[in-house]
């Protein structure tokens, strides 16, 4: 296994490596397009926000170069540390960044890339033919929104240092001894290298905290994507930890480890997993895919390392070869006889995961639009199409007995897939007559603007008759479910469109569901989930997010599905009402008033129908005053994993979970 490792990593970096620039990644190879002025003024041009998601892109885009050195087949470890104090460190063993001089700017190369922003060697000069980060803003902005920054680099024999501060360089660049270098914590021997070492300025991004999980995912799925890469990380932020060893994230399989991976959740349908690993006309095209039992479909779509959340031209060549390679697999073994009409790509896509991956020159890639979540080069579809096809159908010739069994779920799907068209073109056309169809009990709202109408979805009768006094008829409409939603992870659709209370959202939302889901036809662009805060609540709420995810995911994807926070508590004293949201919040009150001296009451809300409407419209209903959290994807892999483990079949990835999380249980007594 470790000579297959070795073998599968040096084939390839033999194709990733461009060998004209080899030898020429020195500062000849850097280029600069603008100065780095702007970044401290508005930082959310440049990573986003200064939130959570922004103060994490920090992390990300020097991972981010470390990995590039990996896809150009030069760094083959990467050591990440959370330190305390804010402070977070990257080590990779890549060529360590030029510390030459570059003669128009009579600085370093080192320098120039710190506080230069679009300097790097991703412009078309030699340092990189494949890499994620197009924008080459990475090391400046990160320099340039740190309270502090350290970079070292080990090239020939010899470790560069520098310090900066807000991005301003606080010394020039000068060589240290090993013993005084941050290289000498990891404990490895290598000849090149970088390390950058930040700490955030809290300035802009406050007290906030590295997320350890989110990291970890993070570089699992770098892992993932870079065979043979080892990804270390570890998190000495306590006291106590400065000995902690390193997590080591390292995948030998590649994809096919990563559909292992998801498919944990699931039941396989079948023993060996398809993956191939080809190279065409200058794109490196990998994909893998498995059957499991379940109904639902996962594919993922990735792109120079980043994941291409809409998909694009490399998705639509993997769906297109998978149904192209199943139809004449079954046509040649007899399962589709003379006269039959083809499988079609539903059908063929009930129940896998399968994830693809290109890499192509880094001048060449096109994304559409600034978070680069679609692929946009037709020349790609066709390639992928080719390459999965060949050997897809390949893979079903060599294993008959996973074939047969991939086949006749495939029949399955289609005959499902004709029962279910019969229940939604029932919805379908209901949902296009007026609003005298619609549910008995949607009491709808009078705009038809849906980028200004908001659909509540109210636990029972009782709390939807107070919301329904509460609303602004003007803009919110009411839809009361009671009852329980059916499963959707574990029910296909014609049964899950049988369900009165689905059936009831999907003919009120109007925008369709399954493959045909049109989001012109939306009828609300804000769809608020407002339950009971008990665990019957919480259950409606997941079985309600289930369907959503499976069946409706481009309502969660593009941002229209929220959950309302109605309060815990009501607190009186004297004249004063206060309402709380959790127990933490009515503690510190409690604690507030008894230091005054002042009386109180406390009520506490059990549910939605305990409220009268103006209590309702004041703490949960108010746009001026409520509290919605959206939902949203970011990371499609994990969600559908915690989804299938949760209200899947399997029992055994579900009792795991929870002896995992037992004692973090909130319980309500």
């Amino acid at each position: 296994m470790k000579n297959f490792a070795r073998s599968f990593f040096s084939d390839r970096i033999q194709f990733v490596m461009n060998e004209e620039s080899k030898n020429r990644y020195d500062a000849s190879a850097i280029q600069v397009l603008e100065d780095l002025e702007p970044v401290r003024k508005r930082p959310a041009m440049y990573i986003g926000d200064t939130n959570t998601d922004g103060f994490h892109h920090l992390l990300t885009e020097i991972l981010n170069n470390s990995i590039d050195e990996a896809l150009a087949g030069y760094c083959t470890e990467i050591w990440i540390d959370l330190l305390p104090q804010g402070w977070a460190r990257v080590v990779d063993n890549g060529r360590g960044i030029p510390v030459d001089l570059m003669p128009k700017y009579q600085k370093s190369a080192l320098e120039i890339i710190m506080t230069k922003l679009h300097a790097g060697g991703k412009f078309g000069g030699q340092g990189y033919k494949f890499s994620g980060g197009l924008h080459g803003v990475g090391l400046s902005v990160v320099n340039a929104l740190a309270e502090e920054c350290r970079v070292e680099v080990k090239r020939e024999g010899k470790i560069y240092q520098q310090f900066y501060r807000r991005g301003e360089p606080q010394g020039p660049l000068k060589t240290i001894t090993p013993a005084e270098s941050l290289f000498r914590e990891i404990k490895a021997d290598f000849p090149s290298g970088t390390v950058v070492a930040f700490k955030h300025d809290q300035e802009i991004f406050g007290r906030q905290e590295y997320q350890y999980e989110r990291i970890k995912k993070q570089c699992r799925h770098l892992a993932f994507l870079t065979a043979g890469l080892k990804i270390h990380l570890r998190d000495r932020r306590r006291r106590g930890e400065e000995k902690k060893p390193y997590f080591t994230f390292y995948f030998e399989g590649g994809l096919k480890s990563f559909v292992r991976y998801i498919n944990l959740s699931h039941r396989p349908l079948h023993e060996h997993i398809f993956g191939v690993l080809k190279e065409r006309e200058g794109v490196l095209i990998e994909a893998a895919a498995q059957y499991h039992q379940n109904l639902v479909p996962n594919l993922l779509s990735f792109a120079n390392n980043i994941e291409t959340k809409a998909g694009g031209t490399h998705l639509i060549g993997l769906k297109t070869a998978l149904t192209r390679a199943i139809n004449d697999y079954a046509k040649r073994r007899g399962f589709l006889k003379e006269g039959q009409s083809n499988f079609a790509g539903e059908d063929v896509r009930e129940g896998i995961t399968a994830i693809v991956s290109i890499k192509m020159d880094t001048q060449k890639i096109q994304f559409e639009g600034q978070t680069k979540a679609k692929l946009g080069n037709r020349e790609i579809r066709a390639l992928v199409d080719n390459v999965v096809y060949e050997n897809f159908l390949f893979f079903l010739e060599e294993h008959p007995e996973d074939a047969e069994k991939i086949i006749k779920k495939v029949l399955l799907a289609r005959q499902a897939r004709e029962a279910a068209s019969k229940a939604r073109n029932a919805i379908l056309r209901k949902s296009a007559l007026e609003s005298a169809t619609l549910p008995g009990k949607l009491a709808d709202c009078q705009t038809r603007d849906p980028r200004q109408a908001e659909l509540y979805l109210v636990e029972g009768d009782s709390a939807g008759g107070s919301a329904k006094q509460a609303r602004n008829p003007e803009f919110q409409a009411i839809l009361p479910l009671t009852g329980k939603p059916i499963n959707a992870e574990k029910n296909r659709l014609e049964r899950v469109l049988k369900n009165e209370r689905l059936r009831d959202l999907t003919i009120a939302l109007g925008c369709g569901v399954g493959e045909e889901v049109n989001l012109d036809k939306l009828r609300y662009h804000r769809i608020i989930l407002m339950n009971d805060a008990d665990v019957d609540g919480a259950h409606i709420t997941t079985l309600i997010l289930t369907f959503l995810f499976r069946q409706m995911r481009p309502l969660i994807e593009n941002g229209y599905i929220y959950l309302a926070q109605p309060p815990l508590f009501r607190v009186k004293s004297g004249k004063g009402v206060q309402y709380v949201y959790s127990e933490e919040e009515k503690e510190k009150l409690i604690q507030q008033l008894t230091a005054a001296g002042k009386k109180f009451t406390v009520q506490r809300f059990k549910g939605l129908g305990e409220m009268n409407p103006e209590q309702l419209w004041e703490t949960t209903m108010n746009p001026a005053r409520r509290i919605l959290k959206q939902i949203t994807l970011d990371d499609a892999a994990e969600a559908d994993r915690v989804f299938s483990m949760l209200m899947g079949e399997e029992v055994l990835p579900r009792r795991r979970f929870i002896q995992t999380n037992a004692l973090e249980a909130e319980i309500d007594i």
